[in-house]
């Protein structure tokens, strides 16, 4: 499936101007042939990453970056979308008439990609969703997904605390949560909230507080958590849906002198992603839950991109392995973390 490139335009004219030039022509076209040979040897793909907004995404970019190299027999084309989904739908349009091999991207949203992928299959290039996933009815549209099992993450927060307040003694006790939200219409933000209400619903005494979309980004994590704590004298617990806003509340509630309630008892801050700052928080005891979200895909995109390509069998969904980190167990983690 590779393809020519605007290169071999560029041969055409410089063999016309050696043959009018002759010996005054600077230009080796048989080196320049031998270049375009070998890009035509390397696996092109297009990758659209929805932003930049946090270390997780840094390392996951990272991760395929590392992991697409020519060493390794791909043509990376990257793009950054910076969370705009008209950005990352020109982007995949921009790779198809580029005549890419295949397309690689972090959906912004769950909605509002057929039409940009009928585009793709039409012009036979599959596609792979990296980290969220999409909704679609047409599921031919995407040759596969590769990422994180967003609802378990909010499952396995949810049955943390359930655990540490029965633990506590307080599984009777009026529980009042809030909870800041990722990018609205996001598949990590829908997952979280699925999961983490699959377990509240069983828990007659946890109320909702308040929501509220936080972007996953520290600052508006900082803005929306101060704004709760005007609004409200007894959270108990918070829940941030990555770690970027939950650092971002956790100097909202340090500064508001909040981080523990009148009676000694310490605010339950739960988070997801797994940073290493968030994770040095973690053992501070400043978060008391870290759900992983592993950004470390490169390798398992790979090898998914050359079982495609070849036309070898492989799942349409994958999952990456993750954790979960409290105070007992961080320090078992927290030297290699390297993002």
């Amino acid at each position: 499936m590779k393809k020519q490139s605007k290169f071999a335009a560029l041969l055409v004219l410089l063999a016309l101007l050696s043959g009018s030039l002759g010996a005054c022509s600077p230009f080796d076209v048989g080196e320049l042939a031998g270049q375009e040979d070998t890009q035509q040897d390397l696996v092109t793909v297009g990758f659209s990453q929805l932003g930049s907004e946090s270390a997780w995404r840094t390392a996951n970019t990272k991760s395929v970056q590392d992991a697409l190299t020519t060493e390794n027999g791909f043509f990376l084309l990257y793009d950054n979308a910076r969370q705009l989904q008209d950005q990352q739908i020109k982007d995949l349009r921009s790779f198809i008439s580029q005549r890419v091999d295949a397309i690689v991207f972090c959906p912004v949203e769950e909605e509002g990609w057929e039409t940009v992928l009928g585009e793709a299959y039409e012009a036979g290039v599959p596609v792979i969703a990296l980290d969220r996933n999409i909704a679609t009815k047409n599921q031919s549209l995407l040759a596969a997904f590769l990422g994180e099992d967003m609802r378990t993450e909010g499952v396995n927060a949810g049955l943390w605390l359930e655990k540490t307040l029965q633990e506590e003694g307080r599984q009777d006790e009026d529980i009042r949560i809030a909870v800041l939200e990722g990018t609205e219409g996001s598949s990590a933000a829908e997952g979280r909230s699925e999961g983490f209400l699959a377990i509240a619903s069983r828990n007659q005494n946890w109320h909702f507080a308040a929501q509220a979309d936080a972007q996953f980004t520290r600052a508006k994590g900082r803005e929306v958590m101060k704004r709760f704590l005007s609004e409200f004298d007894d959270i108990d617990v918070v829940v941030a849906q990555n770690d970027e806003m939950a650092l971002g509340a956790l100097e909202a509630i340090e500064s508001a002198g909040r981080l523990y309630n009148e009676d000694g008892r310490k605010l339950i801050l739960i988070s997801f992603d797994g940073s290493r700052e968030a994770l040095e928080a973690v053992r501070d005891g400043e978060i008391d839950l870290d759900v992983e979200c592993n950004p470390l895909s490169g390798p398992a995109l790979r090898e998914l991109i050359e079982n495609i390509l070849s036309g070898k069998s492989y799942e349409k969904v994958n999952y990456l392995p993750e954790q979960v980190f409290t105070r007992e167990n961080v320090d078992e983690y927290l030297d290699s973390r390297a993002y």
